[in-house]
């Protein structure tokens, strides 16, 4: 069975290695008693990032395809902000893009090894470790938002949406039909 178009985008998979990492992490790190708030807010914020990408992508209007993507970056961008939030309050450190744990968490590359999982990588104990790299894969995320926003603001400039197609149609069979003399 083929797998719906959204599932190949390169930002679809890389927002579904976070929501998944980001429901581990919460497990793992902030504890859901003190913290249900924020737990609940991370994990809808990661679920928000994939989700929105899906049901932008099966949308027929551009237009709302376009909103939803940038309601994804949102998403993700509220989410950088939680795991930054993390590592501050905590005084742990938040790496560099030179540092080399972010160099080996930038060559990670999201594809399907089965029709419903991901390469998704091991996952680190160290809370230090676990905050950054999903600091970057969040990054990584936004940035392939940003790139897919680009694009789609670049095909609606070029072919127009779905109800200004929908209209020239309209008129082109008025005009087939002989009502636009």
């Amino acid at each position: 069975m083929a797998q719906p178009g959204y599932k190949t985008l390169a930002s679809f998979m890389m927002a579904t290695v976070v929501y998944d990492l980001t429901v581990k992490f919460c497990k793992q790190f902030v504890n859901s008693r003190e913290n249900s708030r924020l737990v609940e807010q991370m994990v809808q914020a990661a679920r928000s990032g994939r989700q929105n990408i899906a049901e932008g992508y099966m949308e027929k209007s551009l237009k709302s395809y376009i909103k939803l993507v940038g309601v994804a970056k949102a998403s993700q961008e509220e989410l950088l902000l939680d795991f930054q939030d993390f590592l501050r309050q905590r005084n742990l450190p938040l790496f560099s893009k030179d540092d080399q744990n972010v160099r080996v968490f930038r060559e990670f590359r999201a594809i399907w090894v089965t029709e419903n999982t991901l390469n998704t990588p091991n996952f680190p104990n160290d809370p230090t470790l676990a905050a950054n790299m999903l600091v970057t894969f969040v990054s990584l995320t936004t940035f392939l938002l940003d790139k897919q926003l680009l694009s789609l603001e670049e095909k609606f400039k070029t072919e127009g949406g779905y109800s200004e197609k929908l209209f020239n149609a309209r008129k082109d069979q008025k005009r087939k039909d002989g009502w636009g003399h």
